[in-house]
């Protein structure tokens, strides 16, 4: 059997930073959005839905501390960038979809508004990626973003939360229940579309702080 491989992985592991541990925290808080959303399915634990809620800053915290800390300590790297984008999708994508689930956007419309809102989210991250060396113009962090940043989605979870605070989930949820065809809609659900949307804007140009 070959020792490349386990080299190539310990060398891998050698290679990761203190950055890219925060990093680590922000996926991690994404994660646990997630299983949070699914326990409230099953038990309606309000406790659940708002740990849930409270996660997606938790994971915006790590998200602004690794960025800052890789600066300092001029720690940046190809796999610092992937880490980032895969916690990223999971902490402001795919958790606040599964807490609008949770919160009763379950609809058959609402399930393909959601699913938009991933998908935005991960194309978004995709061309950040490929563009970010030309974006930078030569600086350690890059000008400006095209479209929202999907840490943006924690508006959406705030949301949530109020509308949890105030007992307003499943059918109570703000704005009600459409039928359109074949399938319901929560009018609630198109805050998503409008986050997703501007997401994967190329028009919109928000200077990075």
């Amino acid at each position: 059997m070959s020792l490349d491989r386990p080299r190539k992985h310990f060398s891998m592991i050698r290679g990761m930073h203190l950055a890219d541990l925060f990093t680590l925290g922000n996926a991690a808080c994404g994660v646990g959005g997630v299983f949070c959303a699914m326990v409230f399915v099953g038990s309606q634990s309000l406790a659940s839905f708002m740990a849930a809620a409270a996660l997606a800053p938790a994971a915006f915290l790590f998200d602004v501390l690794d960025g800052r800390i890789a600066r300092w300590r001029h720690t940046h790297s190809a796999l610092g960038r992937e880490l980032d984008s895969l916690a990223d999708v999971i902490s402001f994508g795919v958790a606040p979809a599964a807490l609008g689930f949770a919160a009763g956007l379950r609809g058959g419309w609402d399930w393909l508004v959601l699913i938009y809102f991933v998908c935005c989210g991960v194309s978004r991250l995709a061309r950040y990626n490929v563009t970010a060396e030309e974006l930078s113009e030569g600086a350690d962090k890059v000008a400006y973003f095209e479209g929202t940043p999907i840490p943006t989605s924690v508006v959406l979870t705030g949301v949530l939360a109020l509308a949890a605070w105030r007992d307003r989930l499943g059918e109570d949820i703000y704005w009600g229940v459409w039928t359109l065809g074949p399938a319901d809609l929560h009018p609630l659900v198109l805050l998503f579309a409008l986050s997703g949307t501007l997401m994967i804007s190329k028009t919109l140009r928000i200077p990075k702080l």
